[in-house]
């Protein structure tokens, strides 16, 4: 183990994860029960002794959605109510993260409302990569380290001719995720600009500019249902696009009603490649030979070993 002071632990929604990061530090998670009643409820008991201890939970927050956030606050609560010195809830993926504002009336702020459940719960510090929408960092009211995929997503795309590569944001609001990855790679900017009338529905609008003859590489923070890349790949081809690939951090469709839509969105011609990271673990059977998986283990393990050691953890966002 790296330091007795030191505790991970992790629920149900990516163990796999957990226990890379865990790997990363030359240490293991820690034991804990995290399962269900028969009524339902969510049962959580931590078999360590953490008083005093510095301790990590990793949970993404992704299907099923409440659950996963259910288990997170009550692992919180427990390491809490065992005087563990400070709780950190790292978070790989932030659910109800589109749920950041109103878009009509009478309707909740859904993601501002997990930040105050997960800080209730007694959450000290919060590391996240790529939250949907960069205000969620200030619906938390304790420190957020909001770490970046894009350089481990890049180091992937390196190994590839990009001499001739674009890369494409598929909407006006991912523009600066693009255009960050972009500058890493050296590629010029194209931006399809969208409306979607009513959730879950995509209108493609038109594009900005030149992808004839180019690897056109569309970078997103989520695939759910595939119906955005899908529609931005069929205009990339039109555009004349030599080939279209697909760089995103979280793979949403796992598990969800929008896992039939995702898979037929993985079967379009038009994508010859899908590179995503595991913040959601990926089955196998969800794999084929388009998709490939970074993993975002080395980047959450260095954070939190910074967080620990009270070192700055700025330089990982770069």
């Amino acid at each position: 183990m790296t330091d007795a002071r030191l505790r991970i632990f992790t629920g149900t929604s990516n163990p796999k994860l957990a226990h890379d990061i865990a790997a990363v530090l030359n240490m293991e998670v820690s034991d804990a029960l995290v399962g269900t009643y028969k009524n339902g409820e969510t049962r959580v008991r931590l078999h360590e002794n953490v008083r005093g201890c510095d301790v990590f939970i990793v949970q993404s927050t992704c299907m099923p959605v409440d659950h996963s956030i259910m288990e997170l606050c009550l692992m919180i609560d427990a390491a809490r109510r065992a005087s563990a010195k400070r709780v950190t809830a790292v978070i790989p993926y932030y659910g109800y993260a589109r749920q950041e504002r109103k878009t009509a009336g009478r309707e909740p702020i859904s993601a501002k409302l997990v930040a105050n459940m997960i800080a209730t719960a007694g959450a000290e510090r919060i590391v996240a990569v790529d939250l949907h929408a960069a205000a969620i960092e200030g619906f938390f009211d304790i420190p957020v380290d909001h770490l970046r995929a894009a350089p481990l997503l890049v180091d992937h795309f390196k190994q590839y001719d990009l001499s001739n590569a674009v890369v494409v944001s598929p909407d006006a609001g991912g523009v600066l995720r693009a255009n960050d990855f972009r500058e890493r790679v050296g590629a010029p900017l194209a931006i399809i600009a969208k409306q979607r009338p009513r959730p879950d529905e995509l209108e493609v609008m038109d594009m900005v500019g030149d992808v004839r003859g180019k690897t056109a590489i569309i970078v997103d923070d989520l695939i759910s249902t595939g119906s955005t890349l899908t529609e931005a790949a069929r205009m990339l081809m039109e555009r004349g696009a030599e080939r279209v690939w697909v760089a995103a951090t979280h793979a949403a469709w796992v598990g969800s009603p929008a896992a039939e839509d995702a898979r037929n969105f993985l079967k379009n011609p038009c994508i010859e490649r899908i590179v995503i990271t595991d913040t959601i673990q990926v089955p196998h059977d969800d794999r084929n030979g388009k998709i490939k998986v970074v993993s975002v283990a080395s980047l959450l393990g260095e954070a939190m070993m910074r967080i620990y050691k009270g070192l700055s953890v700025s330089a990982l966002f770069h």
